[in-house]
């Protein structure tokens, strides 16, 4: 449920974006290292505000997928030194 929240928070955010753009519709001025070009805001905004997402996105997924590695790592170790236990008596 949290996850879906966040989804819709940053889907909200991003036509917030797209609508300050549409309501700005001047040119702005993109200087790249070995050129330059003229677009305009809306698609400027909504590029720059996809790709910040996209790459917090692929870092999340690492850490994510990095913590879940090491917890089954550390699982497989607790499963094999509780192998290694003896049974407990009764008595």
């Amino acid at each position: 449920m949290k996850s879906f929240m966040v989804t819709v928070l940053v889907a909200l955010l991003f036509i917030l974006a797209l609508i300050f753009g549409a309501r700005n519709e001047q040119l702005v001025t993109i200087s790249y290292f070995v050129a330059q070009g003229e677009y305009r805001l809306p698609v400027v905004l909504a590029i720059v505000f996809f790709a910040g997402f996209m790459l917090s996105w692929l870092f999340a997924c690492y850490y994510i997928v990095r913590l879940k590695l090491t917890l089954a790592a550390t699982q497989k170790k607790l499963n094999v030194q509780l192998a290694k236990m003896p049974p407990d008596v009764d008595a």
